[in-house]
Order: C-alpha cells, then structure tokens, then sequence
C-alpha cells in the first residue's frame, strides 16, 4: 500500500496542527484499544475448550482474526472521522 500523504491544514476545524494531530493520535489509540477489546471478547469464547475439535475451533479463530486485520488501520479510521468531521476536543482546563 503507497504512503499517501496528508493535507493537515484541512483537517478539522482548528487552525493549530499541533492540536489536530494530538486529537487524531488519541483518537487512533482509543480506536485502536476498542478494536482490541472486541478481538479479545471473541477469541475469549474459544478457551476453555478441550481438544476434541482442536481443528474447528483454530479455524474459526483464524478467520475472526483475518477479519480484524482487514478492517483498516486505526490512524486512517482516525482521519476519516476527522474529515467527516466526527471528533470533536476541548481542554480540560476550560469551562464549557
């Protein structure tokens, strides 16, 4: 896949680029840990078991983790939600 290079000036509605890569980092690490979370909850099912049908069971987990791996990165969900306008950031310092 080709490295594709990103406009920061257009992303988001803040004119601090600091501030929009903070808030796209944060928000790739969050989308990142979820997509964890959810791969863990569904590999969980499959412990416990005996091995009597060692071969099912490692055939089902293989494809529930080719299908995590085809789900795009999180940095780009990131950005895709950044351009659609999706995240939103505050301090936390300020009052609403």
């Amino acid at each position: 896949m080709p490295i594709k290079t990103l406009d920061v000036e257009n992303l988001g509605k803040s004119s601090n680029k600091y501030e929009k890569l903070v808030a796209l980092s944060k928000r790739a690490r969050q989308i990142a840990a979820q997509e964890k979370l959810e791969l863990e909850e569904k590999l969980k099912y499959f412990e416990g078991f005996e091995d009597e049908d060692e071969f099912t069971f490692n055939e089902e987990q293989e494809n529930i983790s080719k299908a995590f791996e085809k789900l795009p990165h999180a940095a780009r969900r990131a950005v895709d939600e950044m351009l659609e306008e999706k995240i939103t950031y505050r301090y936390p310092d300020k009052e609403l």
